[in-house]
């Protein structure tokens, strides 16, 4: 593709971000599947520029009269890349770049010229690219790690693995994928299963390592909520919200095939995916489970049974934004007050599969106070058989800097996306003690 050619599908694929319900990575990887002439260094310049627009949406649109797709790659343009636009705009030799600028674009053209993203009279809203909606609650509740947490949330989001420690171990992996990628890896700092890749994106989907289970992509925040759930062989676990499996893989990994695990979710596409990964990584524990609510009847036949009960419940993502850039700014899926109180519905369901003795982790991907602490302890208040446990004494979280009880994990402070972890223990009954 031509640089112009680059450019309308950038503007193409925005189009497509507004009007989808469906998030931005999921957009564009279906629309490179709809088109796939567009070869690997195209279609990874064109995802550079648009999760550059993502991140600098209020950024950039601050500078425009009106926004949609082709006024923001044309700020982007200017103010990010500091080209003039005009070069690839309306090309008279490259029938597929856009069209040339309208008389409206040439104004904002000129109004952009000269201009700084932002300045001294920038809100700090704007310049940490902040939505309204959370600013004041995120501001007073990060109080002194606000500044710091917003910042670490503009930059991209390095490209964390989990080693399959049941097919090898971090070293011999690393050394590995070095080998087959030419990419720098580190070791993830609090994880011991976590390798880091921080300088790209390679191809790991198309590679043997890969393809043989030897790891999966997932946050070392995510990896840290497992360590903290003590999964041990042996045991029976049931993952409440399984989504396509990240946090179950992990389990599975830690009990060493032995054991149960149940992964449930509403979503059976979700499900089918899990499934292959669990194949992939050489997992046999576990089984399926799809639920038509959080109050299924199928989750009666389970009550009282489970070691470990995992909630990792559906929330605003609030703590996702260096890596879903565009949740900042596009309401896709339930608000805030309809899901604290699916949140509140699914944990009074997950408590009752578990086992006097046995534990309920509770975790969410946000920084709101509204969706973790507020939750968990109007939870507790109600269910008066359960006690809440102080992850500072957890074996495996002792090395990891934060305060309290339950474990809150920064992008700013941890290098990881924004988590959540809280666990309480389900108190026996007087003639089992």
């Amino acid at each position: 593709m031509t640089p112009a050619a680059r450019l309308q599908s950038a503007v193409t694929i925005l189009e497509e971000i507004f009007t989808s319900p469906l998030p931005a990575d999921s957009v564009i990887s279906a629309h490179f599947r709809k088109n796939r002439y567009i070869g690997s260094k195209d279609r990874r310049a064109v995802t550079e520029r648009l999760y550059r627009i993502l991140r600098h949406y209020h950024r950039l649109s601050r500078h425009l009269p009106a926004v949609d797709a082709r006024a923001l790659v044309l700020a982007d343009t200017v103010l990010l890349e500091e080209k003039d636009p005009r070069i690839l705009f309306g090309h008279k030799e490259d029938r597929y770049g856009p069209d040339a600028l309208s008389a409206a674009e040439e104004a904002i053209l000129q109004t952009l010229t000269g201009k700084k993203l932002t300045d001294k009279n920038t809100p700090e809203r704007i310049a940490l690219e902040c939505p309204e909606w959370a600013y004041e609650m995120l501001k007073t509740e990060l109080d002194k790690n606000f500044q710091g947490v917003m910042t670490a949330m503009l930059a991209e989001a390095p490209l964390d693995l989990r080693v399959n420690i049941l097919k090898t171990d971090r070293a011999a992996l690393k050394a590995a994928l070095e080998k087959e990628t030419g990419f720098s890896v580190e070791e993830t700092p609090h994880s011991p299963w976590g390798l880091r890749i921080s300088d790209g994106r390679p191809p790991l989907g198309q590679i043997k390592l890969f393809q043989d289970g030897l790891f999966e992509v997932q946050d070392e925040g995510s990896q840290l909520v497992a360590l903290a759930a003590d999964a041990k062989p042996g045991m029976r676990v049931f993952d409440f919200c399984a989504g396509a499996g990240g946090k179950t893989l992990a389990l599975g990994m830690m009990m060493q095939n032995k054991g149960g695990i149940t992964a449930a979710d509403i979503s059976e596409g979700r499900l089918k995916r899990a499934r292959l990964r669990f194949r992939r990584a050489g997992l046999h524990n576990i089984r399926t489970l799809h639920l038509s609510s959080e109050s299924d009847k199928a989750l009666k036949r389970g009550r009282g049974t489970y070691d470990i009960v995992l909630v990792d419940a559906p929330c605003t993502g609030t703590g996702t934004w260096r890596r879903d850039p565009d949740k900042k700014w596009r309401h896709v899926g339930p608000d805030l007050a309809e899901l604290t109180a699916l949140q509140a519905r699914i944990l009074d369901s997950a408590a009752k599969l578990v086992k006097p003795g046995g534990k309920l982790v509770y975790a969410t991907c946000s920084l709101l106070a509204a969706e973790n602490e507020d939750i968990f302890d109007a939870f507790l208040e109600n269910t008066p058989d359960f006690t809440p446990q102080n992850l500072r004494d957890a074996p495996h979280l002792k090395h990891i800097p934060f305060d309290g009880a339950y474990l809150r994990l920064l992008p700013s402070l941890h290098k990881t996306d924004g988590f959540f972890c809280a666990i309480a223990m389900r108190q026996k009954d007087e003639n089992q003690k």
